[in-house]
């Protein structure tokens, strides 16, 4: 890796990270939009990587820094949004626990893949190039991220979710409207239950809270 690492491609995302104990889980690619850089990352695009190399094959970096790897990845997959990952941050070393510290205060809230493209086209009228096949090397925690709808949930184990964080988790997430959101973080399941009248809606609110509570047990 050590030769090929200075032609790597990289992508910056500022992403769902989620950490406890180390643990972390996020998305590091987001399909389907546009970033910074003028690229638009296809679905499927790392499929033929991950069923080669496998989430151990991948490298958690520091900044992508070689000399800094500060963990390992568990699970990579593809899903209908983006670049799911799940990793360990490793404790035992210092820079670890440093990334750590500061995911949990905000301090970081990034990810980037370095990659290698495999196939890509680009509209020469828009200028966006459609990266449709990557193979990926490496995923860093970084500083600055380049995909602006990629965001930070939470950091588990260190602090709560502010009331703004969980009001877009039970939009997002559960399908809420916003409004919905605000009566449960004020007042409850109750109050949604009271809101949504009418035996045919009971089926669908019983998977909305079920759905929701999701959204807590991950805080």
């Amino acid at each position: 890796m050590k030769a090929d690492a200075g032609r790597l491609e990289r992508k910056f995302n500022r992403v769902a990270l989620e950490a406890r104990d180390g643990r972390i889980a996020g998305y590091a690619s987001v399909f389907g939009t546009v970033d910074l850089g003028r690229d638009l990352v296809e679905r499927g695009a790392f499929a033929k990587s991950l069923e080669r190399r496998g989430p151990g094959g991948i490298r958690m970096l520091f900044q992508h820094d070689p000399a800094q790897p500060i963990g390992r990845w568990t699970a990579i997959r593809e899903d209908a949004r983006g670049l799911h990952v799940e990793g360990r941050i490793s404790t035992e070393v210092a820079k670890g626990r440093e990334v750590l510290a500061l995911l949990r205060s905000g301090g970081l809230d990034g990810l980037s893949i370095g990659f290698r493209t495999v196939r890509a086209r680009k509209d020469t009228r828009t200028g966006v190039r459609r990266i449709i096949e990557a193979d990926l090397w490496e995923i860093s925690v970084v500083t600055f991220p380049m995909h602006p709808e990629a965001r930070v949930t939470a950091v588990k184990g260190g602090r709560l979710p502010t009331e703004r964080e969980f009001e877009r988790r039970l939009v997002r997430d559960a399908g809420l409207t916003r409004s919905e959101a605000r009566a449960v973080i004020a007042k409850g399941f109750a109050e949604l239950r009271r809101r949504r009248d009418g035996a045919s809606a009971e089926r669908g609110l019983a998977e909305t809270i079920r759905a929701a509570a999701h959204t807590l047990q991950q805080t």
